[in-house]
């Protein structure tokens, strides 16, 4: 729960986790039902917890995450599963697009690579997949559209969110017709997108029953995770670029305006809202990369001690590569059948090691992102942001010196949530509007030239691999 000048409110926050099933053979999953009762029980542990302080809320906001599709029935139950965003299953079919579609055209239009990640090639996937589902799919929704049914009775969709899907036409605002007469679909099977981007959406019947002290509080549409970090990072000019490593990492920037001419080859470009864009890069490893190393290379499970072992190793000097790919591989390549590599290991090499060259290789995927974002900008300032930077300043550090710039790293620790209550506000008239300074205590890193050289040949050789068993 937060104040209109987007202050939370202490003690009015819960944290409820949510684990989607990793298949071997490329699968990310979770059944949609199950995702919703999820959100719902975390909606009722908030509830709880505030009490009678919920009467006071006058509006709600919801970001979700980007690129997941479920189909539903008539009855808007679901025919499929939830499909997230590092869905890889659908590779198969992005030969097919790139063969039959202009994809530079594509990505100029939607904003979106031709990319397993998307739902051309997911809705593909599922037709031949899942005949069953698809035939009976009336609906094709993303989890934010599917929450809003069940809670709103209403399935519309926003600009943010469709921004994401890879079939919508960011100048236009509006479903791209050429992708979806291509994909075979009634574009009446997509959600309707909402242009009041006010909070005025209402639960229903059932859900003013169940939590009668927000019975009458208006409701913004969903908003993209990614957008909503960059608002709440402070990060919504051209000048400012938002670094983030949640469960997987991005950097971006945020802006009020139109997308460039031309979407940079390897980047991304959503939409805030109508009036603002969000483009940069996204990684599959970021978080879910540390946690995985951490339960792999059975290290204790104390990120203060991790953080100094890591810190005292020298830069680049392993002589490991590590191909951050356990998730596939998104920025800048977009290579559907990316799988992750160690290279280099000797007798000598120990666990920190791997996870010093672990922590530098998802550095060097972020300056590719980086380098591509300043042919179109002009990036003045870096702000860091999600749970695994602060679980590892050594991980800050490094990406700071592999940049070769200085960044900055806010107190606040849920930045998304922060950044649709300041378009909340800003929407509603309330508070004083979008503010570039997150006023919470912030930890500053300054970029060590020393270090360089040793980044720089580390990262060719990080190239070379990447070169060779990545983009062949």
């Amino acid at each position: 729960m937060y104040t209109h000048e987007a202050e939370l409110v202490p003690g009015t926050q819960v944290k409820n986790s949510r684990t989607l099933t990793a298949t071997p053979g490329g699968g990310f999953e979770i059944d949609a039902n199950t995702a919703f009762e999820q959100v719902i029980g975390a909606i009722d542990d908030l509830y709880q917890k505030c009490g009678i302080d919920a009467a006071r809320a006058r509006f709600g906001a919801v970001s979700s995450f980007w690129h997941s599709i479920v189909g539903v029935d008539d009855y808007g139950e679901p025919t499929t599963k939830l499909f997230a965003w590092a869905e890889t299953r659908p590779a198969a079919f992005v030969a097919q697009l790139k063969r039959d579609l202009n994809e530079r055209d594509v990505q100029n239009r939607t904003g979106c690579p031709i990319h397993s990640s998307y739902w051309p090639a997911k809705i593909l996937w599922i037709w031949e997949s899942f005949p069953a589902g698809f035939a009976a799919t009336q609906k094709w929704l993303s989890f934010s559209d599917f929450m809003g049914q069940r809670v709103f009775g209403c399935p519309d969709t926003s600009v943010s969110m469709a921004s994401g899907s890879g079939i919508f036409d960011l100048r236009l605002q509006q479903w791209d017709r050429e992708i979806v007469e291509y994909l075979g679909i009634d574009i009446d099977s997509l959600p309707n997108i909402s242009e009041d981007q006010s909070p005025s959406l209402e639960f229903t019947e059932e859900y003013k029953k169940r939590w009668p002290e927000i019975a009458g509080t208006k409701w913004l549409p969903a908003v993209g995770d990614g957008a909503a970090n960059n608002i709440g990072a402070g990060c919504f000019t051209r000048e400012k670029a938002a670094l983030m490593i949640g469960t997987s990492g991005a950097m971006r920037v945020a802006y009020e305006g139109d997308p460039p001419e031309t979407i940079p080859k390897g980047l991304w470009c959503y939409r805030v809202d109508s009036k603002r864009v969000v483009i940069g890069g996204a990684i599959s490893d970021g978080g879910g990369l540390y946690r995985w190393l951490k339960d792999n290379l059975r290290v204790a499970d104390d990120d203060d001690k991790l953080r100094d072992l890591v810190a005292q190793r020298g830069p680049a000097a392993h002589g490991l590569t590590f191909l951050p790919f356990l998730a596939g591989e998104r920025s800048t390549g977009y290579n559907d059948f990316a799988t992750g590599a160690i290279l280099g290991l000797r007798s000598a090499t120990d666990n920190i090691d791997i996870i010093r060259a672990a922590f530098e290789s998802v550095a060097y995927r972020f300056a590719e992102i980086y380098e591509r974002l300043c042919e179109v900008l002009e990036i003045e300032e870096i702000v860091a942001s999600g749970g695994a930077l602060r679980q590892s300043t050594a991980w800050t550090q490094i990406i700071c010196d592999v940049l070769g710039r200085d960044m900055v790293l806010p107190g606040t620790r849920e930045a998304s949530s922060r950044g649709i209550v300041l378009l909340a506000a800003m929407k509603t008239g309330f508070g004083s509007g979008l503010s570039n300074d997150d006023a919470s205590e912030a930890t500053h890193f300054s970029h060590n030239p020393s270090n360089r050289e040793a980044y720089q040949i580390g990262r060719k050789r990080h190239e070379h691999f990447y070169q060779g068993l990545v983009r062949r």
